[in-house]
């Protein structure tokens, strides 16, 4: 970590800016040190917060923070050849007071390293409970033989993701994607931008622009997506929010389906034979009523998210 700062350099004013008449805050690399003098002494020192951290000293008429900008929660923003990491620095008095509560934004710009990664990917599957199924998703290595050892990911590379679910004692049990979308955020909103990957029930829509597709099986269990890396989020961290179905394999029909697009047409990816299932994928398929697993149901769903990642354009 200290070599990677060593290569961080400030931009502009980041270096000792004076952001309010009583606070002085200095960008160091990776660390921030903020300074709030108040010359009438006016304000508990001992009660200001930058973020989550108490002052690491004070006095009557000064708090000081010497902190590092993983901590604290400081929140970091990566866009394009910059990072951004901001904060507030809040006061909150006790009792009554002459001095009303307040906070001041605080903010650290700095050179976004050529070689900087994300965060390395925690090597476990994802694990969602649904009654007494279990699922699994997550980032895999280029073989779908194990977790990836990392999440970045160049523009137009292929992002393997896989994804399963225990059975237990059900029947043998057929792992569908029913939707994917990317988004900027792990909770995703109803009014988020997200970028659509499979939709309308199993319908990899993003196979029609790119080389996204899902590969052969190699358990009904099991599903493997290869993702190509898209423009949406580029540079900043992604997340895919999923939702699995377990389904019975005796029961596909256009709502319970694997469909990618090649070669100019929507191809079945567990029979062939049957890829007129996939003919809805360019209009509406139609949902239809279903018993669930649970109660000797043929069909549960569960939500899932992947990420973060990150995918970089090598060409910048």
């Amino acid at each position: 970590m200290a070599s990677f700062w060593q290569r961080v350099r400030l931009l502009g004013l980041a270096i000792t800016a004076l952001v309010h008449a009583d606070m002085k805050l200095d960008c160091e690399p990776g660390f921030v040190t903020l300074v709030w003098t108040d010359s009438r002494a006016l304000a508990d020192t001992s009660l200001f917060r930058l973020g989550s951290c108490p002052p690491t000293s004070f006095s009557p008429r000064e708090a000081v923070f010497r902190v590092d900008v993983n901590d604290c929660d400081f929140s970091r923003m990566v866009t394009g050849d910059v990072m951004v990491y901001s904060n507030e620095l809040v006061y909150t008095p006790l009792g009554q007071s002459n001095v009303m509560p307040f906070s001041r934004p605080v903010a650290c710009t700095y050179q976004r390293p050529k070689d900087w990664f994300p965060r390395i990917y925690d090597p476990v599957f994802d694990t969602f409970g649904q009654a007494d199924l279990v699922f699994h998703i997550g980032i895999a290595n280029d073989d779908f033989s194990g977790p990836a050892e990392s999440t970045t990911f160049p523009l137009g590379s292929l992002i393997p993701i896989m994804a399963t679910v225990e059975q237990h004692n059900h029947q043998p049990l057929l792992l569908l994607l029913d939707e994917c979308v990317a988004a900027a955020t792990p909770d995703l909103l109803s009014d988020d931008n997200a970028y659509a990957i499979i939709t309308n029930k199993g319908c990899l829509v993003d196979s029609k622009v790119s080389r996204s597709r899902f590969e052969p099986r190699r358990r009904s269990s099991e599903i493997l997506l290869s993702l190509q890396a898209f423009k949406f989020g580029l540079e900043d961290e992604v997340y895919i929010h999923c939702t699995l179905v377990a389904a019975d394999p005796n029961g596909l029909d256009n709502t319970k389906k694997a469909c990618h697009y090649e070669q100019h047409s929507w191809q079945m990816l567990d029979n062939p034979a049957y890829s007129s299932l996939c003919d809805c994928c360019d209009s509406t398929c139609r949902s239809r009523n279903t018993r669930s697993i649970a109660t000797g149901n043929r069909r549960m769903a569960q939500k899932a998210v992947v990420g973060p990642l990150m995918i970089t354009d090598v060409t910048s």
